[in-house]
């Protein structure tokens, strides 16, 4: 791959260029050093497939989910508002986050602040550039014939009822997907969603997301796809409590794909 290409709004604004997508980072894809390399991954499935985008940088701000979740809607607010200003000003029309979270308050709550926007999360992203023919996977790539599981994140899932693209991801890898005792509807949150990432869990017998990896590792699948950062968390937390971190391995659907182009 060549090197990594990120223009900023700024930047194309300040040429008269206008993206056919913004890429909304977000907090955990610009400063979580695990969920950075996802970031990496698209950017250079983006660079790869000519798709023109471009990102706020520093004029991005958190959605505001954690805090509205927590209960702060004032902070909610200001925070939504703020970032409101700054996609109109731009007069940004379509986004594609990697983020469940981001993509369910910036498509479904920021409306009702006058934010109105085409938002698609990344695996639906991935599966019409692969429906496009722009993502060829050569021979099957590297997960050719592996075994993987893919967990839903709530907000992608239930929330969204986004099921199939990344399914339609794995499945263009090649690889073997085998599912998780409760997947789809019945899929079991990974213990993070709500704000619950930013605490420690209540007293109980079992934190969620070890309660998880079991049913995860019980599949056999040597890798655990996600779509979320929440998600990424948790789950390399119970890899690494169930000390399987040398045969088990999680990744992003992003990665998945950029590792098999």
């Amino acid at each position: 791959m060549s090197e990594i290409k990120v223009p900023t709004m700024a930047e194309m604004a300040a040429s008269g260029e206008t993206p056919e997508v913004l890429f909304w980072v977000g907090c955990a894809g610009s400063f979580d050093d695990r969920y950075k390399k996802v970031t990496v991954a698209f950017v250079k499935i983006l660079n790869a497939v000519g798709v023109k985008f471009a990102v706020l940088g520093t004029e991005e701000g958190c959605t505001g989910d954690p805090a509205r979740r927590a209960g702060n809607e004032f902070t909610f607010q200001m925070q939504a508002m703020a970032n409101i200003q700054v996609l109109d000003m731009y007069g940004v029309k379509k986004i594609v986050t990697a983020c469940p979270h981001c993509f369910n308050t910036l498509k479904n709550e920021y409306p009702a602040l006058g934010g109105t926007y085409e938002v698609i999360h990344h695996s639906e992203f991935l599966q019409q550039l692969i429906n496009a023919g722009k993502i060829k996977i050569e021979g099957g790539g590297t997960f050719k014939g592996k075994k993987i599981t893919f967990h839903d994140s709530c907000y992608l899932g239930r929330a969204n009822d986004i099921y199939e693209a990344p399914r339609a991801v794995i499945e263009a890898l090649d690889a073997d997907l085998v599912e998780m005792k409760r997947a789809k509807v019945k899929g079991l949150c990974c213990g993070a969603g709500g704000a619950q990432m930013f605490k420690e869990p209540e007293k109980g017998k079992k934190d969620i997301n070890i309660e998880r990896i079991e049913e995860a590792l019980a599949t056999g699948a040597e890798t655990i796809a996600v779509g979320c950062p929440f998600c990424m968390v948790m789950m390399t937390d119970g890899v690494k409590n169930k000390e399987k971190e040398e045969s088990v391995k999680v990744f992003d659907l992003a990665e998945l794909v950029a590792q098999s182009m």
